[in-house]
């Protein structure tokens, strides 16, 4: 009885050893999964913190690309308005001022530029009369050197005293359409800038395309387009704004689609 007390005993002891044992296991396998729990946490703790800092930088970064943005938009609208300062200070100084392309240079030495301008008058609009001649303030040949490349003779530059007798001759000189000197065709514009003259080009489609769709077209000094549309008279600085307008005219964007 006593040596199976004994047996029974040793069993219990071993038993007791072994679930301490497998205790002791399960409490190191816990411990080293806590360590492993709280590195995860702990890196995603700085993976986290990365991000926001990441995402801090940047929301700043793109809020500096719109503060940068917006500087070079009003940059750019600044510029945009000297440059049409510019090209108005141009105009205003040329808008007294006529050229007449074509007129062989060898002309000036057996004439004035006046006398020029009153036989292109007398020849092409015998109806003006000579009066204009007397408001001639100045004239020139432009540019003032001779560019030995260039084969056409250079453009007589006519300043008028008022802007109506500069007006008088181009309204002539369009509806005449073909201008002579001594049976010479010749051309006579307005003295525009660089600018506006490129502005003008690039209405000509436009303009062309009106006149084909019977809306009276103008182009007005010193670059804005004027036409008649549902009995009222338009006129737009810029294609944009044309744009914008079409927009609200079914028609006239189908008249315009390709072009504008």
């Amino acid at each position: 009885m006593e040596s199976q007390i004994n047996s029974l005993e040793t069993k219990i002891e071993k038993m007791q050893e072994r679930f301490n044992k497998d205790l002791e296991e399960i409490k190191e396998s816990q411990y080293k999964m806590n360590n492993a729990i709280n590195e995860i946490k702990n890196t995603l703790e700085a993976t986290n913190s990365r991000i926001t800092e990441a995402e801090d930088r940047i929301s700043e970064l793109e809020d500096r690309m719109v503060e940068i943005n917006e500087s070079e938009r009003i940059k750019e609208k600044r510029i945009k308005r000297n440059e049409d300062n510019l090209r108005d200070l141009q105009d205003n100084i040329k808008r007294y001022n006529i050229r007449i392309i074509g007129v062989p240079e060898e002309e000036d030495k057996k004439k004035d530029h006046e006398k020029i301008l009153e036989e292109i008058i007398v020849e092409n609009f015998p109806k003006m009369g000579k009066e204009i001649i007397t408001q001639v303030q100045e004239t020139q040949r432009v540019p003032n050197r001779i560019n030995p490349r260039q084969n056409t003779p250079r453009h007589i530059l006519i300043k008028l005293t008022k802007i109506k007798h500069k007006e008088q001759i181009l309204k002539a000189a369009r509806e005449r359409q073909q201008i002579t000197h001594k049976g010479i065709p010749i051309r006579i514009t307005a003295d525009l800038s660089i600018e506006t003259l490129q502005a003008r080009r690039e209405w000509q489609d436009i303009l062309k395309m009106m006149k084909e769709n019977n809306l009276q077209p103008r182009l007005l000094y010193p670059a804005r387009i004027s036409f008649k549309y549902e009995g009222e008279i338009k006129s737009f600085s810029d294609k944009q704004k044309l744009r914008e307008f079409c927009t609200t005219k079914p028609a006239l964007q189908q008249i315009l689609k390709d072009i504008l």
